[in-house]
């Protein structure tokens, strides 16, 4: 497989939500606290975020002054010798997030999170002078598309050009369809919280396409439902 195994790694309501004022409430707590020790057990090679998840967790809007730096007119990813073996990865199409650092800082420092090396996966669109703004930072980034960021694509250089093997896909609705559109997720894990969540809150996946897997592992923990499901195989589709 030319790419890295994808697990897709969310707490969710008994509805299928997955973002929403529910993951807040006391109700959540406990599925909250698995989710996090799955994440840390898994020890994957990093975790992918779109950029309205990254935004909201890591970087609460910070973006910088952008005539501050040089214009990179460039194409090229750009990959410094130095890379960790830990990522974040942050599916940002236009270059919007702000970093202020090359590292994630994680509040709490949790090992899941804390000193995962930022890699920008880019459409062309993004602006020549936030290309300068990441170099400058020494933030590794790749190109995916033109406009759209083409997954598969992704893929194949966070394997070949970073060397990911493992990655966890923990973004929101809008990436998490992103991915299974393009056939790209091979696990699901999930932490189903005994919760109803609003009617507004968005699903698991967002335009999601008809795909077959198969529940390897359910478990109940102080009535939080720990579900593992695995993508079937071409040939087991065939059967």
């Amino acid at each position: 497989m030319n790419r890295p195994y994808i697990i897709c790694h969310m707490v969710m309501s008994i509805d299928g939500k997955v973002t929403g004022d529910f993951l807040f409430d006391y109700g959540c707590k406990k599925a909250t606290e698995i989710y996090y020790d799955i994440n840390r057990k898994l020890k994957a090679d990093g975790f992918i975020c779109g950029r309205i998840t990254m935004e909201g967790s890591f970087t609460g809007g910070y973006y910088p002054e952008l005539a501050e730096y040089e214009t990179i007119k460039s194409k090229e990813d750009f990959v410094p010798e130095e890379l960790s073996g830990f990522y974040a990865v942050a599916f940002d199409p236009k270059g919007k997030l702000g970093w202020k650092s090359d590292k994630i800082t994680d509040p709490d420092g949790d090992p899941g999170y804390d000193g995962a090396q930022i890699i920008e996966v880019l459409t062309e669109q993004a602006d020549e002078r936030y290309l300068g703004y990441l170099q400058t930072l020494k933030i590794p980034y790749i190109f995916a598309g033109k406009t759209v960021i083409d997954v598969k694509l992704a893929l194949e250089k966070l394997k070949n050009i970073i060397g990911c093997k493992t990655l966890l896909l923990e973004g929101g609705s809008i990436i998490n369809g992103t991915f299974q559109r393009a056939d790209a997720i091979d696990e699901l894990s999930l932490v189903v919280a005994p919760k109803i969540a609003d009617k507004a809150d968005k699903p698991l996946f967002t335009d999601s396409t008809i795909s077959d897997f198969e529940l390897v592992k359910a478990e109940n923990t102080d009535g939080n439902l720990i579900l593992n499901y695995k993508r079937k195989s071409d040939r087991e589709d065939l059967l």
